[in-house]
């Protein structure tokens, strides 16, 4: 691990100052999460854009309401910020709780080994998808309520006539029990540091889930642009996916084929670029995090 910095100093944000940047970030996000929330009241389920709110578990709520981060301090925010958890009051200000901090070193130091492990690898790029494939392979259910593309025996065919080459657990273990055997190499929650590599959808996705579990302690900012990243990462996932979702707008892209594999490896190291400087990011916050 490198020799950890610290945040000598806190900045005072104006009030007008931050309450426009909480404005812009509420803005910034709204229209998808209330989106969703209009479905959630018509009682409509969505087999792409649900995910983002139930596999990760952020609230709606929680994702529109603003932070600064910490070594911030909001003049005039101990009304809104004083009873909010992980925030300390001074007068009327209010700053993100260093001893909050503290609490959570354990968690910031894990992640900053898988970050950094991830990060120093080279992006592999050849898994064309498939995680999706194994999971309904032979399967009697499928995850989502859609039919298949090309049907049950065909999304097995493309199992059997390709490698399964996933590096991520946590799509790993949602294999199905004739899949898992098939993937180049078994993974476990205890592997993960080793294994994580940033060429990865999921890795890419997971910057998200990281950003918001160092909340308040990370900037909302960071957290609206791995959580951008992690909706359209999500929607290459469910186009390359055997799911026929064309009934929702979306075009799959046909990893059967040369062409669509092609087609998703374009897309997959171009995420894969924006990915980087959001894990960099997240890597400077591990490492600047206070004692």
């Amino acid at each position: 691990m490198s020799p950890r910095a610290t945040v000598s100093e806190t900045q005072l944000l104006d009030r007008e100052l931050w309450r426009e940047r909480a404005r812009a970030h509420r803005a910034r996000l709204a229209p998808f999460v209330d989106a969703h929330l209009e479905r959630c009241r018509r009682g409509e389920k969505h087999p792409v854009w649900d995910f983002l709110f139930t596999y990760y578990g952020l609230r709606p709520g929680q994702l529109l309401r603003w932070h600064p981060g910490f070594g911030v301090a909001l003049a005039g925010g101990a009304d809104e910020y004083g009873s909010a958890r992980g925030y300390a009051v001074d007068g009327d200000s209010a700053s993100v709780d260093t001893a909050w901090c503290a609490r959570r070193r354990d968690f910031v130091e894990y992640l900053e080994r898988l970050l950094a492990a991830t990060a120093s690898r080279p992006a592999a790029l050849g898994c064309f998808g498939l995680h999706e494939w194994a999971m309904v392979y032979r399967a009697r259910d499928v995850r989502h309520p859609v039919p298949l593309r090309l049907g049950p025996a065909g999304a097995d065919a493309v199992v059997d006539a390709g490698s399964l080459r996933c590096t991520h657990y946590d799509a790993y273990r949602f294999f199905t029990s004739d899949a898992a055997p098939k993937n180049l190499l078994p993974l476990s929650r205890e592997s993960q540091v080793d294994s994580e590599q940033p060429g990865c959808l999921h890795a890419g996705m997971d910057l998200y889930k990281w950003a918001f579990k160092l909340l308040p302690g990370a900037p909302s900012e960071l957290v609206a642009d791995a959580f951008d990243l992690a909706r359209d990462a999500r929607e290459l996932d469910m186009r390359a996916s055997p799911y026929d979702l064309t009934e929702h707008g979306f075009e799959p892209v046909r990893v059967e084929t040369a062409a669509g594999r092609a087609e998703y490896v374009r897309a997959q190291s171009a995420l894969a670029e924006r990915a980087a400087p959001i894990r960099d990011r997240l890597l400077a916050l591990c490492r600047t995090w206070p004692a």
